[in-house]
């Protein structure tokens, strides 16, 4: 095991049911790794160094009893989740200011990653209450992309996916309302799965954000992201969703046969400017190419998406509004917040009633797509990662306009609840990270982590690293940071 960097999650489990290091040592490397880290990358909203350590002692004493095989499949895995996520004896923030009281019990995500035996070493940062493709904000700063630090690596699941790319974690949890687990993922070089509505429990929401949120892993490799997907999932008495179960690791072993996949590059209609970089659009055309090559049948067709966007809007402010009254300091939001709240409580009504009556149609109409194809292969973002700062003083109009731009292509699949995952696409001249998403159907996440897999085994993206991150203060301007000259 390598002492400046996490290995894969599969790999770190099975070094510590083979007794090669043990669980206090692992977990003592990482808290090293992430404090040497945060005055740069700042991936961590909060760091349980106590508490992880003393849970790694416990799960060396089971380890030293046998319990390398009591089922529980990452006993004594340092991992991290977002921090919108409950864990018991800490607050939950969601990337806002005030002074938040701690949690009296895990979220039911995070008791099931306990039960697998996982060490919860912190919480990563994300924005405020996950609403845009970036990790910034006065609650916590700016979190940076490991590939070059002068860039974003999304969001809002950015503290979970830059910890992963960095290597300060083998894995992470963070959760996708409109593309937040998929573009980080493309950002920074990651494989990151969105899984069908109520896949992984949202309690205690009995649904986020109107069902169009989901909880999602991120790693490097399509073997660990499933790993972490059959560690997470499963449903609380309470919940609204609750489809049955998958064997996602199982599926990653697995050959996906001869595949009929639609490549789409059009955008949905958001009646705002937007342009395919033509980067980005080479590298997804490349990713599909490869799949004919690997022997699918591979054509252009895009899902007839209409109107979608009407039945996201009333679902993400009303999702906005319900979390904005669990904040302790309204005032302290950020204005843009407020604004989305406001919207919210003015939409929460009989335009909720109408966004969630029109699910069943998009079903039906986006769907349609998979009476002739398997798989739908798009963009997962229209851009490269932009620089730190570039959309976090924008106001609301103008970041809603920005943020469209950036990444039309991965909201549509929130309101069907529908699985996606991204996969890494390659890199722009100047090195930053983009990524193609493959989507499905409802239940589909079998057959895209199947496919994904194949496309790794081909790619061998889990075998390219960032440049280790200088010690070098990021207090000025991304300029003045070391590397990140190229855009």
């Amino acid at each position: 095991m390598t002492a400046d960097r996490a290995e894969g999650l599969a790999r770190t489990a099975r070094a510590l049911a083979d007794g090669e290091v043990s669980a206090r040592a692992l977990t003592e490397r990482t808290l090293a790794r992430i404090e040497a880290s945060q005055p740069v990358l700042n991936a961590f909203k909060l760091v349980r160094a106590q508490a992880a350590l003393a849970e790694a002692d416990a799960a060396d004493r089971e380890l030293a009893a046998g319990g390398a095989s009591s089922g529980r499949p990452l006993l004594g895995v340092p991992l991290a989740v977002k921090d919108d996520m409950d864990v018991a004896g800490e607050p939950t923030a969601f990337g806002c200011r005030g002074d938040f009281p701690p949690k009296a019990a895990d979220s039911e995500a995070v008791r099931r990653l306990r039960a697998a035996g996982a060490v919860i070493v912190g919480k990563t940062n994300t924005c405020e209450l996950g609403q845009w493709p970036f990790t910034e904000g006065p609650g916590f700063g700016d979190t940076r992309n490991p590939w070059n630090t002068g860039h974003t690596p999304g969001g809002s699941s950015g503290g979970s996916a830059t910890a992963v790319a960095a290597g300060l974690v083998p894995a992470a949890l963070g959760s996708d309302g409109a593309g937040s687990v998929r573009i980080p993922a493309a950002w920074t070089h990651l494989v990151g799965i969105k899984p069908q509505r109520g896949r992984i429990s949202t309690w205690p929401w009995p649904e986020a954000f109107q069902g169009i949120t989901v909880n999602g892993p991120l790693a490097r490799t399509v073997a660990d992201a499933a790993l972490l997907l059959d560690a997470a999932s499963g449903s609380h008495e309470g919940d609204l969703h609750r489809p049955p179960a998958i064997r996602a690791a199982e599926a990653a072993t697995r050959d996906p046969g001869r595949l009929r996949i639609a490549l789409s590059l059009r955008m949905p209609f958001t009646a705002t400017p937007k342009r395919l970089h033509p980067v980005v659009r080479d590298r997804v055309v490349t990713l599909a190419e490869r799949l004919a090559a690997l022997g699918h049948d591979v054509a252009e067709a895009d899902p007839r998406y209409g109107q979608v966007g009407l039945a996201f809007v009333p679902r993400a402010t009303a999702g906005v509004a319900e979390w904005s009254r669990q904040v302790p300091d309204f005032s302290l939001l950020d204005p843009r917040t407020r604004e989305a709240a406001r919207m919210g409580r003015l939409l929460g009504r009989a335009p909720l009633r109408l966004a969630r009556r029109a699910e069943a149609a998009l079903h039906r109409r986006v769907g349609a797509v998979f009476s002739t194809y398997d798989v739908v292969i798009a963009p997962t973002t229209a851009a490269p990662p932009p620089r730190v700062g570039t959309l976090a003083t924008l106001n609301g109009w103008r970041t809603d306009r920005a943020m469209i731009a950036a990444c039309p292509y991965a909201w549509p699949w929130n309101v069907l609840g529908w699985p996606g995952v991204n996969v890494p696409a390659g890199r722009t001249p100047g090195g930053l990270p983009v990524g193609a998403q493959l989507l499905g159907p409802a239940g589909s996440e079998p057959l895209l982590i199947s496919l994904a897999a194949q496309l790794e085994a081909d790619q061998r993206w889990y075998e390219q690293w960032p440049a280790p991150v200088p010690d070098a203060d990021c207090g000025g301007s991304p300029a003045q940071i070391p590397g990140t000259e190229t855009a």
